[in-house]
C-alpha cells in the first residue's frame, strides 16, 4: 500500500532542520522489549520488546519486546550497548585496567567480576582516554574513511562495551549501588556524547567526503553510513550555537537523567506491590502452575512452610505472577485488586511518574523547536521509513478494519458471562476471566493444559532446528566458555558450515528483585571488519536474549506458556538479524542501522513458526511421557490464534495513535493532561473505556523510557512486513521442505544479512520481488473483509 511502499529514509541536507533518529532508549534492548538506525556513535535502538509497559495486556497480548531498551538516551550518540574488541582507541594511554574488569579488553564483559564500585573509577577513567583520543582527532581529521570513519568506529567501540557492561548489569542485576554510581557518571558520559554530536571538525570531514570525489567511489552501506552522520551531527546540535546550543545541551542532560528515573520508579513501584494470601478460598481458580510459583516467592519472602496445596501465597505485579490472577482468579475482589494496583502503578507517592511525563514531553517539544522542527513526532519520523501521514494513515486503516470486531468481541463475552449466570456489569477486571473462559468452551483448550508439551529445553531444541532448516545454521551450547551474570544464563554458539557465526548469552527466567520486567534482545557486539581479532578477517557478533518466564518450580523444568514459547521466538528473531549479517562495516552490520520502523521484521516474522505443525513436531513433547502434542490439541491452538484478534489489534492500536497524539500535538501545560489524551484517543480505540483512575502512562516504558517515542507504531508498521515476509513461505508451499528451504536462504541473505546498508524498503523488494501488501496481515488475524 502506498503508505508502506515509498519507504527508504532520506537525507536532510537543511541544518536548521534535519532528520534524527535519535530517541531515548533507556538500559535493555530491540527488546520488544533503541531510536530507528544506529549512527557511528549511536546505536538508538529499541526497547525490548517489552518493556514493563502495560504488564498485563502488552506482555500478554501483543507485541513482546523491543530492540535494546538501554541503547541510547536521546541525548547519547554513544550506544548503551557494549561493543567488544581486543583494538586500542588510538593514541592516548589506555585506561588503566589492572583492578577494574570492566575495563579489561576480554572476548565478551567480566558479567561475573564487575560490581557497582568498579563503574565510577572505570569510566571517568575512560572518559579522559577517549577526550584526549578526541582532541587528537579534531587536530588530525582527514575526509577520508581511514581519517575520519575508522577512527570514530574505533573510539566509540571502547564506551560501547564498557557503558554497555554497565547498563546491560543495571537491567538484569539491578541494585541501589548500582543505581547510584550509574546516576554519578551518566552525565559526564552524556557530555563526551555530547560533544561529538556537535564536533564541527567531523561534520566538517563527513560532508567532505559527501561532496568529495571519494564518495562515488564508496559502497552502498558507506554512503548510508555518511548519510546517517550527517543528519545526526545536525540533530546532535551542531548547528547550534550560543544560548540555544547550551539549552539544547540541558535538555539532553535532563533527558537522560529523567529517562533512567522513570525506569527506576516503574521497577520500584512494581517489587513495592505484594499480596500474600492465606486462605484456600482465595485462591480458586488459579491453574497449578501459578499456585506453585506464589508458593515458592512466599518462601523467598520467609514464609518457609509454603507450598503450592495449603499456602500461604504471595502475588506481585510482576507478570508472571499478575497474568495468572487477572485470567483465572474466580475471586473478583483480587482481581480488582490487582487490576486496578496494576494500571496505577508509578502514578503515585515517591515513584510517582506523572511530572516525569509532562517533563519529557516538554522538553521533547522544545527540542524539537531549537532543531527547527514543529514537533518531536516529526524529529522521530525523519528518520523512519513512515512519515507520520503514512504512519497514521495506517492505523487507521487498521482501526477500521478492526473495531467491528473488537466489537463484536466484547458483545461475545458479555453473552457468555451473562449465559454462566454472572450479574454483575463487567468490568475492566472481568473482561480478562470470562474472556478464557469463552476462550476455554470454544476451543476447548487452557493454557495450563498446553505448558506440559512446552519445556524450556525442548522448545530451545525445536526452535534451533528451524533455525537449521531455514538458515543453514547450527546452534550449539558454549556455556562455561564466557562468563554471565546469573547461574540461571545460558551462552551459545551459532555455526555455519561448521564454522563459528556469532555467540548468544540467553537470560529466560523471571527476577522480580533486581531484573527489570519484558523480553529484550540487546547487542553485545557487532560484526566488524576494522575490529577484527588478530588473523581473522571480522569481528563476530554477539548477543543478549533476554525474557522474563516462568521460572522452573521444584524438580519441574520451566513449563512455559505458549504467549512464552512465541516470545523466544521473537527474541531470536532479533537476534538472528543482529547474528546472521554479512555486512563488513560494523556501524550498519545486523540491527545497527536498520530504520526503527523495520527492525521489528525478523521478531515477528519467526513467531509465525510456533503455529506450523512441522515445527512443533521437533519441540512440542510432554516434559514427563515424551508423547507430542496431539493432533486435536494442535488443531485447537490453531482455531484460537484469531480468538479475540480485533480487541488486541485495537489496543495496540492505542498504543500507538496515543504515543503519536502525545509527541505530536499535545501541548504540555495546556487544559488537557496526557491522562486526558488517553482517554479521548480510547474513546475510538478501546470498545470498553479505561477507567478515570487509570494511569498505564505512568508505565508505559515504551516512549518515555525506551526507543520508542513517537514510535510505537512501529511494532505495527513492521507486523506488515513480517506478516508478508511469511506469506512468501505459505505461497512456497509450508509442507515442501526444499521450498521452505530455499525460501529461507533467500530470507536469510537479505532480511537478515544486509543489515543497515541497504534501505528497508529495498530489502523487503530484494527478498519479496514487490511492495509490502496489509493483506497477510490481515488475513492471518481473520480480519479481512467478508467476500461479497
Amino acid at each position: 500500500m502506498s503508505y508502506l511502499s515509498s519507504g527508504s529514509i532520506s537525507v536532510c541536507t537543511r541544518l536548521s532542520s534535519i532528520c534524527s533518529r535519535r530517541h531515548p532508549v533507556p538500559a535493555r534492548s530491540l527488546s520488544r522489549f533503541t531510536s530507528s538506525r544506529p549512527s557511528l556513535l549511536s546505536r538508538n535502538r529499541a526497547q525490548s520488546r517489552h518493556s514493563p509497559v502495560c504488564a498485563a495486556y502488552v506482555a500478554a497480548q501483543s507485541t513482546r519486546c523491543s530492540v535494546t531498551q538501554s541503547r541510547c538516551s536521546p541525548a547519547l550518540r554513544f550506544s548503551a550497548g557494549n561493543s567488544m574488541s581486543t583494538h586500542a582507541t588510538a593514541t592516548a594511554e589506555p585506561a588503566n585496567t589492572t583492578d577494574n574488569p570492566l575495563l579489561k579488553d576480554s572476548v565478551t564483559p567480566a558479567f561475573d567480576k564487575i560490581q557497582a564500585e568498579h563503574v565510577v573509577p572505570g569510566i571517568r577513567a575512560l572518559l579522559a582516554e577517549l577526550n584526549e583520543n578526541l582532541d587528537n582527532l579534531e587536530k588530525s581529521v582527514q575526509p577520508t574513511w581511514e581519517g575520519l570513519v575508522e577512527p570514530l568506529e574505533r573510539l566509540s567501540d571502547k564506551i560501547e562495551r564498557t557503558w554497555g557492561a554497565v547498563s546491560h548489569l543495571k537491567a538484569v542485576k539491578d541494585s541501589e549501588p548500582l543505581r547510584t554510581a550509574v546516576d554519578e557518571v551518566q552525565p559526564e558520559r552524556v557530555k563526551l556524547s555530547l560533544r561529538l554530536s556537535q564536533s564541527k571538525p567531523l561534520y566538517e570531514a563527513f560532508k567532505g567526503i559527501k561532496e568529495g570525489d571519494l564518495w562515488s567511489q564508496l559502497s552502498e552501506a558507506q554512503q548510508r553510513i555518511v548519510d546517517g552522520e550527517l543528519r545526526d551531527f545536525v540533530l546532535g546540535g551542531v548547528a547550534l550555537e550560543g544560548s540555544s546550543k547550551d539549552r539544547f545541551n540541558e535538555i539532553q542532560q535532563e533527558l537522560s537523567q529523567l529517562s533512567t528515573k522513570f525506569s527506576n520508579n516503574l521497577l520500584d513501584a512494581t517489587k513495592a506491590f505484594k499480596k500474600l494470601l492465606k486462605e484456600p478460598s482465595e485462591v480458586e481458580g488459579l491453574p497449578q502452575s501459578a499456585l506453585e510459583l506464589a508458593a515458592q516467592q512466599a518462601k523467598d519472602e520467609g514464609e518457609a512452610e509454603a507450598t503450592a496445596e495449603k499456602g500461604p501465597w504471595l502475588f506481585t505485579l510482576d507478570f508472571p505472577s499478575f497474568f495468572p490472577i487477572i485470567t483465572h482468579s474466580k475471586n473478583r475482589a483480587l482481581r480488582e485488586e490487582m487490576y486496578r494496583a496494576n494500571i496505577t502503578r508509578a502514578s503515585s507517592g515517591e515513584n510517582d511518574n506523572s511530572p516525569i511525563i509532562q517533563k519529557v514531553l516538554s522538553l521533547k517539544q522544545e527540542k524539537a523547536h531549537l532543531l527547527g522542527y514543529d514537533n518531536f513526532a516529526e524529529v522521530s519520523m525523519a528518520s523512519k521509513m513512515a512519515t507520520l501521514d503514512k504512519a497514521e494513515a495506517l492505523l487507521e486503516d487498521l482501526r477500521l478494519a478492526s473495531w467491528d470486531a473488537a466489537v463484536k468481541d466484547l458483545d461475545d463475552v458479555k453473552a457468555f458471562a451473562a449465559k454462566q449466570g454472572f450479574k454483575e456489569e463487567l468490568k475492566q477486571w472481568d473482561v480478562s476471566f470470562w474472556a478464557e473462559r469463552l476462550r476455554e468452551a470454544k476451543f476447548n483448550i487452557t493454557d495450563e493444559e498446553l505448558r506440559p508439551y512446552f519445556a524450556l529445553p525442548n522448545v530451545l531444541k525445536g526452535l534451533f532446528q528451524v533455525a537449521g532448516q531455514l538458515f543453514g545454521v547450527t546452534v550449539e551450547a558454549a556455556d562455561g566458555k564466557a562468563p554471565v551474570w546469573n547461574s540461571d544464563v545460558r551462552f551459545f554458539c551459532i555455526k555455519q558450515d561448521g564454522k563459528p557465526r556469532a555467540y548468544f548469552f540467553f537470560d529466560p527466567y523471571s527476577r522480580p528483585s533486581e531484573k527489570r520486567g519484558g523480553a529484550w534482545m540487546d547487542e553485545v557486539v557487532g560484526r566488524s571488519r576494522l575490529l577484527a581479532p588478530a588473523g581473522e578477517s571480522v569481528r563476530l557478533p554477539v548477543a543478549h536474549m533476554v525474557c522474563n518466564q516462568t521460572p522452573p518450580v521444584g524438580d519441574k523444568p520451566s513449563l512455559m506458556t505458549f504467549r512464552e514459547v512465541e516470545t523466544v521466538f521473537h527474541e531470536f528473531g532479533h537476534a538472528l538479524q543482529h547474528m546472521m549479517t554479512k555486512q563488513a562495516e560494523g556501524l550498519v552490520a545486523g540491527i545497527r542501522g536498520v530504520e526503527w520502523d523495520a527492525v521489528e521484521l525478523p521478531s515477528q516474522f519467526m513467531e509465525n513458526w510456533c503455529y506450523n505443525r512441522a515445527t512443533l513436531n521437533t519441540f512440542a513433547r510432554h516434559y514427563e511421557t515424551n508423547d507430542p502434542l496431539p493432533e486435536e490439541l494442535y488443531k485447537k491452538l490453531v482455531a484460537a490464534r484469531t480468538f479475540r484478534s480485533g480487541s488486541m489489534m485495537m489496543r495496540q492500536l492505542h498504543f500507538a495513535m496515543l504515543d503519536l497524539e502525545l509527541h505530536a500535538r499535545f501541548k504540555p501545560g495546556g487544559k488537557e493532561t496526557v491522562f486526558d489524551v488517553d482517554h479521548r484517543i480510547a474513546k475510538t480505540t478501546m470498545v470498553m473505556q479505561p477507567l478515570p483512575e487509570d494511569r498505564f502512562l505512568c508505565g508505559f516504558s515504551h516512549i518515555f523510557a525506551g526507543g520508542y517515542s513517537a514510535g510505537y507504531y512501529s511494532y505495527k508498521w513492521a507486523e506488515v512486513l513480517s506478516a508478508d515476509a511469511f506469506s512468501a513461505f505459505e505461497e512456497a508451499g509450508l509442507e515442501d521442505g526444499s521450498a521452505i528451504a530455499e525460501t529461507g536462504r533467500r530470507f536469510r541473505d537479505t532480511v537478515l544479512s544486509l543489515g543497515g546498508g541497504r534501505a528497508p524498503a529495498l530489502v523487503f523488494k530484494d527478498f519479496r520481488g514487490r511492495d509490502p501488501s496489509t493483506e497477510a496481515l490481515l488475513r492471518h488475524n481473520d480480519l479481512l473483509p467478508a467476500a461479497a
